[in-house]
């Protein structure tokens, strides 16, 4: 047991900070300079300006999108918000956490025989606390688990 992290207090948030920084920052840097174009080409008329400026809002918002996934651990379960869902599992659910070498992100194997991924840890940019936050959620998911068991069974 002494490779196993120490556990956090709960609830805990797992999300790619420095991939969601660059996402954030790239979003707005795009719907600025989109925008600042538009509104600076006077050969544009009024509908153009708008067309540019909505794409610029759309470039901007697919980004944001792309820096919402988060695994938030809390003392019932795991919520799992990849890009565009989101999935609450008791912990018992969980057989297994996942992050093999070259996985983009960690896998959760479930009690129904499929797998879930969790992209709010990825080793993106960070490989090194993608690696720290599968073990710490390993951990939390065998602990939580076991304990569960024990409580339904005593």
């Amino acid at each position: 047991m002494s490779d196993l992290p120490d556990l956090p207090a709960l609830p805990v948030t797992f999300r790619p900070a420095r991939t969601r920084a660059v996402l954030v920052t790239a979003g707005i840097a795009i719907f600025a300079v989109i925008t600042a174009v538009a509104l600076l080409l006077e050969t544009l008329n009024a509908g153009e300006r708008v067309s540019f400026v909505f794409t610029a809002a759309l470039l901007g918002g697919v980004l944001l999108l792309l820096s919402r996934p988060k695994v938030v651990a809390d003392e019932s379960g795991v919520t799992v918000v990849n890009i565009a869902s989101r999935r609450r599992l008791d912990w018992a659910e969980i057989l297994q956490v996942n992050l093999r070498p070259g996985d983009p992100w960690v896998f959760l194997n479930l009690s129904d025989g499929t797998s879930l991924p969790a992209l709010g840890i990825q080793p993106g940019i960070a490989k090194q606390r993608a690696i720290e936050d599968a073990r710490t959620l390993r951990a939390l998911a065998e602990t939580r688990s076991t304990a569960g068991v024990e409580r339904h069974q005593g």
